[in-house]
């Protein structure tokens, strides 16, 4: 079986794709979206905006910051975006200024930016181990603390949300981004309780083998072993984790919080999964 993989979704898809949701579920509601320029960060924008949200989406290239903004106004739909490193303090604090300023608050956090490399952990330098680790933790954990603050001082209500990935029987080929996401499905954990008094509610979505842009960085070998990483024998779509996000977020996650949804058709229960090219070493007969 050969995985055919779009390298996620079209304008086109992302506008008429039919939601399971009432139309105006977040109306009056702002959402801030990190990695909104990536193929689950743009879908999750869509999916917000469409459903009545003003959007904020954030991440350090404006080109494609600009390729999600762009189509989400040309349907009509409120979205502002902001060029930001969440791996420095200060531009992750001006971000959520300058959107309390533009929509006097904000409800929910999507914390979807980060990114790795495929390698083999024993070749990790330490350029690239921090690289990995101030982007998927250190980053997600400025951008919830940030948040977390600002709900505290307002007095308001709040939902995290953070996409991280199924570590549960860790990730051979990208350990430095398992180490991180799951760092953070701890954080998570432990300021949901923390946070519990200021009403504030932290959950995490684990996705499994997702078609994204996020794909091209692995081999061909690698994109399709991943295909069948699963029972249903088959790639997710950003849809997929944009829907549980929107299920957190909404009032059907009022009475959740330090949980991890896993999103990855049953990977968890089936058999190995490989990001990078597997050593001969396990191709036993």
């Amino acid at each position: 079986m050969t995985a055919n993989l779009q390298f996620g979704l079209s304008d086109e898809q992302l506008k008429t794709r039919e939601i399971p949701f009432k139309p105006d579920l977040f109306a009056g509601q702002t959402v801030v979206i990190s990695g909104g320029g990536g193929g689950i960060g743009r879908a999750t924008a869509w999916m917000f905006g469409r459903l009545g949200a003003n959007v904020a989406i954030c991440g350090r290239d404006p080109h494609k910051l600009d390729e999600t903004a762009r189509p989400m106004r040309e349907a009509g739909l409120t979205v502002e975006s902001y060029v930001c490193n969440i791996r420095a303090i200060e531009e992750v604090e001006a971000l959520f200024r300058h959107v309390a300023d533009r929509f006097g608050g904000f409800d929910s956090l999507i914390n979807s930016a980060g990114g790795q490399y495929p390698q083999p952990a024993i070749d990790f330098t330490p350029k690239g181990w921090n690289a990995v680790i101030e982007t998927n933790l250190t980053g997600t954990w400025y951008m919830m603390q940030t948040a977390a603050r600002h709900w505290r001082d307002q007095g308001r209500p709040g939902s995290i949300v953070n996409v991280v990935t199924v570590v549960d029987r860790g990730m051979p080929g990208i350990a430095h981004s398992c180490a991180a996401r799951a760092g953070v499905i701890a954080l998570s954990k432990t300021v949901a309780v923390e946070w519990a008094p200021f009403h504030i509610r932290t959950n995490c979505i684990a996705p499994g083998a997702i078609d994204t842009a996020g794909q091209k960085v692995y081999s061909e070998e690698a994109r399709q072993r991943s295909a069948r990483s699963n029972p249903m024998m088959r790639f997710g779509d950003a849809f997929d984790i944009a829907d549980a996000a929107i299920y957190f977020a909404g009032p059907s996650g009022n009475f959740i919080t330090g949980e991890t949804l896993i999103v990855d058709g049953g990977g968890v229960l089936w058999g190995e999964f490989w990001v990078s090219d597997k050593p001969d070493y396990f191709n036993v007969g």
